[in-house]
């Protein structure tokens, strides 16, 4: 009784721990909504006139993010029926060598005859060639059923497969039409912000030029950190056995990091082997002066649009919304207190609580928050302090 009991109890064990992590993740979302809300309502005091392309900022990043689902779930189905059409020739050859199989089955049965036992015996024929005789035939017999039989499943599984392939097609149609209309929402979207931002580009040129400006975007990003450090403080760590073994750092970032934010000691031990987040040209590096006054607390990284913004390594993500000056951010958690930090994007393809691995794609590059060229703005900050990021990557 106590064994069934304890088994019982094991059992229950994993779907147990499931539903605490859903619920942590569902406290994490909270706990960054009310940030998020609490921001905004801090930010209400003073207008910007960036704060004018927030909605449609905001809505582009919406409809690339449901636009990268769509086009994995695209990728996913073309594969599902490539594999279905291989099944499918490989059953059509195999169903061609079972009939022909047969067919040679029959033809040997038929030039034996099947004359019964007791018209043998009467034919005075010689009564071993007569049991060699039946024994044959009974051979013959049996691998004819075994085939029947293996026909008869073949053409199940080869009826199986149309339909699964007619599914998958539908399903892919469906796809394409949603692809089609979110592209055709982006365009509109686009338009939108390309019209407020004629309306409002004179006002956004001087605030960027105003350094008290600047200072308020740096102060407001630096609270958001030191929020989110709290926050992240107070999550419950992970059990022991919850963990997943870690390989020695490699020379370069790999995909191979555990989607959650490293062990502590971790990523300290990757410094100087990360990758820059995305392909470009650098700009403006940490520390040299600002056009606008201050100096620069990260890297800005000129890119084309739409190029891919890759986590620097494992994490999740602690934050993933429109800010002022920063336009569409994203921060990922690290663990031990290290953020990576990813602004002025055009897409935000991850949503708080979502784990990443080195290299997953997180972001697309852009010029929201009214930045005047496209590029990703790029920090790493550890206990809230601004660390140099060249100091960290291997540009080789």
């Amino acid at each position: 009784m106590q064994g069934r009991a304890a088994e019982a109890e094991t059992s229950a064990s994993p779907a147990a721990e499931v539903a605490e992590k859903r619920g942590d993740l569902r406290e994490l979302r909270g706990q960054i909504e009310s940030l998020r809300k609490e921001l905004a309502a801090s930010e209400g005091s003073r207008a910007d006139a960036a704060d004018q392309l927030k909605d449609a900022e905001r809505e582009i990043s919406v409809t690339q993010r449901d636009l990268h689902r769509l086009a994995g779930q695209r990728r996913e189905l073309q594969a599902a029926l490539r594999e279905l059409a291989g099944e499918a020739r490989t059953l059509e050859a195999r169903l061609a060598g079972q009939q022909a199989q047969l067919e040679r089955l029959v033809h040997r049965q038929y030039l034996r005859g099947t004359p019964d036992a007791l018209s043998l015996l009467l034919n005075g024929d010689d009564p071993n060639q007569l049991a060699r005789d039946l024994y044959y035939l009974g051979v013959i017999g049996r691998e004819r059923r075994q085939l029947l039989g293996e026909i008869r499943e073949s053409l199940r599984r080869k009826q199986a497969l149309a339909a699964d392939a007619r599914a998958r097609a539908d399903e892919l149609g469906e796809v394409e039409t949603r692809q089609r209309e979110q592209h055709a929402r982006l365009l509109a979207q686009r338009e939108q912000r390309k019209a407020t931002l004629a309306k409002i580009s004179a006002q956004i040129s001087a605030q960027r030029r105003e350094i008290g400006n600047l200072q308020r975007n740096e102060k407001r990003l630096s609270q958001l950190v030191e929020r989110l450090a709290r926050i992240i403080a107070a999550r419950p760590k992970p059990r022991p056995q919850e963990s997943t073994p870690q390989r020695s750092p490699r020379p370069e970032i790999a995909n191979s990091h555990a989607p959650e934010a490293l062990p502590a000691g971790r990523f300290a031990q990757l410094k100087g082997s990360l990758r820059l987040p995305v392909r470009g040209t650098l700009a403006n590096r940490f520390g040299t002066a600002r056009q606008e006054g201050s100096t620069w607390k990260g890297l800005f990284i000129r890119a084309a649009t739409g190029s891919e913004v890759k986590a620097i390594a494992g994490g999740r993500v602690v934050f993933a919304d429109w800010m002022r000056g920063f336009g569409n951010l994203l921060i990922v958690d690290h663990g031990d207190g290290y953020l990576s930090i990813y602004g002025n994007n055009d897409a935000l393809l991850k949503q708080v609580g979502d784990a990443v691995r080195g290299g997953d794609d997180v972001a697309a590059v852009g010029n929201s928050g009214g930045n005047p060229e496209s590029g990703l703005y790029f920090e790493l900050r550890h206990q809230g302090q601004p660390l140099d990021p060249l100091k960290w990557v291997n540009l080789k």
